[in-house]
């Protein structure tokens, strides 16, 4: 076990399982993660070995002898009558009978009905009445001669979930943990490798579970086949109910009001519309209303009565077109019916995770470390329903007054889910807590920018927040970022620089650079936040205006495009003559080959009137052997040689090195927070555009800081 591992199984012993078990004792049995981790969590919550191994074993064997498959459905029917008593595991669900005044149990599986159900039973597990919930159920047989009532017996049930939850034991034991460790513990318990993930993408995990933790919740996610959009919603709780095919009716979802018998919303806390998207789809009007109704007011009517819910709405589905096209043809929407790419249907959305940025599900991405049992991490998120974390932000920060009531509340929903989720303790630091206020408003940006394409009625708005007493900081979608010019193009609603003249964004800077040479126009309009227009703006040759290179901070977020070793640091190598890189990372071979990109951009700024450039490296040896990072490191310095640069390259084996920057003559101090490890990982294939185009790789969260020498 790792460090994290012994943390997690000492301070929150017996509530934690090693997730690769679950891919072990499931077979061929189709039962929902979270009652294999339930009964895991009973019989391996240990760290010794030889005990996980006989847990395993006591699962498989549980699973063999008491989880029905329907193909021997018959055959366990059969045991039953025979031996008169048997426990299963099956999906139970329960109708109230009014002819016979009695409540009657079905079990999916096994293919059992009318099996009466005590009163009690029923009102102490009231998900029995809506779809069905899984249940340990202890049955017995006894003949009779009436045609209605079923021979079975329910002598005891057990639905698979914690029986009760200690929320200020939870949050007490959270405050051991580091925000980094606990972001880690929750991807984890979710079922994914955190070491696979950067910090935005397990955001997008997170957000997918606020679901849970926020009541009313309206979540829409599009993109690629593929990235497990459904599977915290089929998988995770038991307080959540995925509806494959994404068609409900009104009697079904709300209220029936034929018996007045309430629907979904009234007993699960997330309702889930699997297979949302499909332009061909054609959904009843009158649910797509209702719904609307019950997004906006968190009421339902039935008849003439209104009634209200708490459950959480998330729609899912899958994207025909890529995201360039999408900008740049149509929008984020395109993929929905008719009658839900409606701007009253959108506007009622509080968040939008872009599935085009959440990586394909492979086999290495799955966790094999410990993580929390889903359903210890469930009974969490759902004690923290109760609680309203939206109002937190204010002792630090505003956001701006110009945002509609709609947009406030979806950019507060999403930052009271994400505080409970990480934060439960309500103990954030201030830069912790801004991350999560421009996440969330992101997360609902990206809804309000498709609306203005949509309807030519909605005003605009500032997306924007400050400390309290500080400069405003404005926030931007990716998708923003990344195409600048067209992101724009297709709205009804005319785009507009910021309002706040100290407001400076990657847009606003690729708006001013339209038209200026390919200079540092360019460099200015993709790079991070903190960047500006630059002098080349006015549409001046950058070669008749010698360009100020910029100085101080710029912020890269994770997955965006258009960064190029070029775009960082190339203006600032013209001419230079020694470079000192201080970079721990220069190992493995995929950092091998960033130096080497590196090089080439020095090299293409390189001044041949000097006789030659000498580049310095200071790096870490290998942990286990430098043998091949030697080969690497000489065949760079090989290759570089007859052109006129000279590479060398030396060990610190103190491990005192830390800091990464690039050092250019005595004239510039470029700091990496990073060093040259950027980029996330792409397709090497000699034909894939992002391994022959840097700007179209994504990249990794980082910061570099430009110093003057003089002024450092």
């Amino acid at each position: 076990m790792n460090e994290l591992d012994k943390k997690l199984n000492d301070v929150f012993a017996g509530y934690v399982v090693r997730k690769d078990l679950v891919k072990l004792v499931r077979g061929n049995a189709a039962v929902p993660s979270y009652v294999l981790e339930y009964l895991l969590g009973q019989n391996c919550a240990t760290d010794d070995e030889e005990q996980i191994a006989a847990g395993v074993e006591r699962v498989r064997d549980i699973l063999a002898k008491h989880y029905v498959q329907r193909a021997e459905a018959g055959l366990v029917r059969s045991q039953i009558r025979e031996s008169g008593y048997m426990r299963v595991i099956d999906k139970v669900s329960v109708a109230l009978n009014e002819k016979r005044d009695a409540y009657e149990a079905s079990f999916e599986n096994l293919g059992v009905a009318h099996v009466l159900v005590g009163s009690d039973t029923v009102k102490s597990n009231e998900r029995l009445l809506v779809s069905g919930v899984w249940c340990i159920a202890d049955l017995g047989y006894s003949a009779n001669e009436a045609k209605d009532e079923s021979p079975f017996l329910l002598k005891q049930l057990k639905p698979i979930q914690m029986a009760r939850f200690d929320l200020d034991g939870y949050i007490e034991k959270r405050a051991q943990f580091t925000a980094d460790e606990w972001l880690d513990v929750i991807i984890r318990s979710i079922g994914l490798d955190p070491e696979q993930l950067g910090w935005r993408s397990k955001m997008f995990q997170l957000t997918r579970l606020i679901s849970y933790c926020e009541r009313n919740y309206n979540l829409i996610e599009l993109g690629p086949k593929g990235t497990g959009k459904s599977h915290v919603f089929s998988e995770f709780s038991p307080h959540g109910i995925l509806i494959s095919g994404g068609e409900v009716t009104p009697a079904k979802l709300f209220v029936n009001n034929s018996t007045g018998k309430i629907g979904l919303v009234g007993f699960w806390d997330c309702v889930a519309f699997d297979e949302f998207a499909g332009a061909n789809k054609k959904p009843k009007a009158d649910i797509v209303d209702i719904l609307k109704n019950y997004m906006a007011n968190k009421t339902f009517s039935r008849g003439n009565e209104q009634l209200g819910g708490l459950a959480s709405m998330a729609f899912v589905g899958n994207t025909s077109h890529d995201v360039a096209y999408m900008i740049n043809q149509t929008d984020l929407f395109e993929d929905l019916p008719a009658v839900y790419h409606d701007p009253a249907f959108i506007d009622r959305l509080h968040a939008y995770i872009p599935g085009w940025e959440v990586d394909i599900i492979r086999g290495e991405m799955f966790s094999r470390d410990y993580g929390f049992i889903v359903d210890y991490l469930a009974e969490a998120l759902r004690s923290l329903r109760a609680l309203d974390y939206s109002g937190l932000f204010t002792e630090r920060f505003e956001i701006s007054d110009s945002l509609s009531t709609r947009d406030r509340d979806g950019v507060v929903k999403t930052y009271s889910g994400l505080m409970k989720i990480l934060f439960p303790g309500k103990d954030a630091t201030a830069e912790q807590e801004a991350d999560i206020i421009e996440f969330s408003m992101e997360m609902r940006k990206r809804v309000k920018d498709q609306l203005y394409r949509i309807d030519e009625t909605f005003e605009r708005v500032d997306f924007s927040y400050r400390t309290r007493g500080g400069a405003w900081q404005e926030v931007t979608t990716l998708e923003e970022v990344d195409f600048p010019r067209s992101y724009h193009a297709h709205d009804l609603v005319p785009w507009v620089p910021p309002a706040r003249p100290e407001v400076a964004t990657a847009v606003s800077a690729a708006k001013a650079a339209e038209g200026a040479s390919a200079g540092t126009a360019t460099e200015d309009a993709a790079g991070g936040e903190g960047a500006n227009a630059g002098s080349a703006g006015n549409g001046t040759a950058a070669h008749d205006v010698e360009p100020e290179l910029f100085t101080g901070l710029k912020k890269f977020r994770e997955n965006q495009r258009g960064v190029s070793y070029e775009l960082l640091f190339g203006a600032y190598l013209d001419g230079a003559r020694e470079i000192d890189i201080v970079d721990p990372y220069i190992r493995a071979f995929h950092q091998c080959r960033n130096l080497m990109e590196v090089l080439e951009v020095a090299l293409a700024h390189f001044d041949y009137k000097v006789p030659e450039l000498k580049v310095h490296l200071l790096t870490s040896p290998d942990d286990y052997s430098t043998s091949k990072q030697d080969v690497y490191l000489n065949q760079i310095a090989d290759a570089l040689y007859p052109q006129g640069l000279t590479f060398e390259w030396d060990y610190d084996t103190t491990g005192s090195i830390h800091a990464r920057h690039l050092k250019i003559d005595d004239t510039w101090d470029i700091l990496l927070d990073r060093g040259l490890d950027i980029w996330q990982k792409f397709d090497n294939d000699a034909f894939a555009i992002e391994n022959r185009m840097q700007i179209m790789r994504r990249v990794k969260r980082f910061e570099v800081t430009y110093l003057k020498i003089q002024e450092a």
